[in-house]
């Protein structure tokens, strides 16, 4: 078995380098004494990002870029094909998957909280370490969002804690090591992988069953399939949700005009702290309320927790205000699934704007595929909905599923759609069309929240 502690000193080679989990790893190597190169197929921020720290970076994935490299570390979306993979086996450099990597680097922290679930992950998780931090537990963290607490995705700490994200695509969360699991939600998504919800709930199990017998499981209590997994667990098991039979849930829940949340956090019929977040949305009582139990669990004080997340300012691609043009503000989300997109709509609603523009980026052909019935109505708080082309990631078109076909479905539920296939498109609609007072929401995981820079870059229309 490879241990990337055999390879400290030496050169890793990273492929996909700018993405958010990778730069972080990435991060985390050169912190702790490995000499780091990588590729990816642009530029962007956190490209630059890595240069400024002095890794060479490459753009575009080449044969050339991989000779010297004592280690190869790879994302499950690049293939055998990738011609920098091919090249490796040919030179009998050793492979690393990216979630074997953070598995690794978890081991030894007498406390690793691992954050699952289909969405909520990135939100939780930055709560969870944003709270540690200010507790003055010196977490180390690794989320795949930028974090201005942690001027980036990771951050290197003591012993006694590691956060993660546990991803259950490919089944990398299986990687993981942890004393702490918190699962958000159980529901469809990476069906290109898992063959049903059945099939994902069993991952999830398989992922529980790696806690040890002294852990602890924090859980949705209104997931039926969490608490199904709890009830096969030796592990001490403890949920949180809206209702009181609940472990931890909240009390005397309100929102202010912007629709953030204010509660007194419960725990077992006792009052622990009262929370009044910054971030709007239902859902965040939830992510509060898993962040919470989390903190709670290793050990911080309910005070220091509430006071920490109520600074919480949120995440960046997280309902993020990207500026104002023409008296229109724009936000950029990185939900990328129809109930990710549902919620980031809710908040836009809550915000009271003139109209409501939902712009969306759908993601992969074999996501919206099976989920493409709830594409057809997640948009149905905004007033109009944008539709670019399917952002491909890591899959070809398979020539059977297009932007239109969403843009015609949503019509016939009822939604005001239009398809502008690219980035120009859109851009050229929203300013015919829009008006002061509106607020415009950008949705997706792939590279929608440029268009948000672009407009920004060509700002108010004179």
């Amino acid at each position: 078995m490879i241990d990337i502690l055999d390879y400290q000193g030496k050169r890793v080679h990273m492929i996909g380098i700018g993405g958010s989990s990778m730069s972080g790893l990435a991060e985390m190597l050169l912190k702790e004494g490995y000499t780091v190169t990588g590729s990816d197929n642009a530029n962007s921020h956190a490209v630059e990002r890595l240069r400024n720290m002095g890794v060479d970076v490459k753009v575009g994935h080449a044969a050339e870029n991989v000779p010297g490299a004592a280690l190869l570390v790879y994302s499950a979306a690049i293939s055998e094909e990738n011609p920098e993979r091919r090249e490796a086996k040919r030179l009998g450099i050793p492979e690393m998957e990216r979630s074997t990597l953070l598995g690794q680097l978890m081991r030894g922290h007498k406390n690793a909280v691992c954050v699952c679930g289909t969405h909520g992950k990135t939100t939780t998780s930055s709560m969870i370490a944003e709270t540690l931090m200010e507790c003055g537990m010196d977490p180390t963290v690794h989320i795949g969002g930028r974090l201005d607490a942690l001027g980036g995705g990771s951050r290197i700490g003591k012993k006694d804690v590691f956060v993660a994200e546990a991803c259950e695509f490919h089944g990398s969360f299986l990687e993981m090591h942890p004393t702490v699991a918190v699962v958000l939600n159980i529901e469809e998504d990476h069906l290109d992988w898992y063959k049903d919800i059945d099939h994902i709930e069993a991952a999830f199990g398989q992922f529980l069953h790696l806690l040890p017998a002294w852990g602890t499981a924090l859980g949705w209590g209104e997931d039926m399939r969490v608490r199904r997994l709890f009830g096969g667990l030796s592990c001490e098991t403890r949920t949180f949700g809206m209702e009181k039979n609940n472990d931890y849930y909240p009390e005397n829940l309100s929102y202010n005009d912007t629709g953030c949340p204010r509660y007194d956090a419960m725990f077992r019929g006792e009052k622990l702290a009262r929370v009044e977040l910054k971030v709007a949305g239902a859902f965040n009582v939830l992510n509060s309320l898993a962040a919470f139990s989390a903190a709670h669990v290793v050990g911080a004080a309910p005070e220091a927790i509430a006071e920490s997340l109520n600074r919480f300012a949120g995440v960046h691609r997280r309902f993020e205000l990207t500026g104002i043009i023409d008296g229109v503000k724009m936000y950029h989300d990185y939900g990328h699934n129809p109930a990710e997109m549902r919620g980031a709509l809710s908040v836009g609603k809550m915000q009271h704007p003139n109209r409501l523009w939902a712009v969306m980026q759908p993601h992969t052909f074999s996501r919206v595929k099976s989920l493409f019935k709830d594409y057809l109505t997640c948009t149905e708080d905004a007033d109009i909905t944008l539709v670019t082309d399917i952002y491909a990631a890591r899959e070809k078109d398979p020539g059977d599923i297009k932007a239109e076909m969403i843009v015609q479905g949503m019509r016939e539920h009822g939604i005001n759609a239009v398809h502008t296939p690219t980035f120009d498109d859109t851009e050229k609609y929203l300013r015919a069309h829009w008006q002061p007072g509106d607020l415009v929401l950008t949705m997706g995981c792939g590279n929608i929240n440029l268009l948000n820079e672009q407009m920004q870059m060509h700002g108010d229309t004179k």
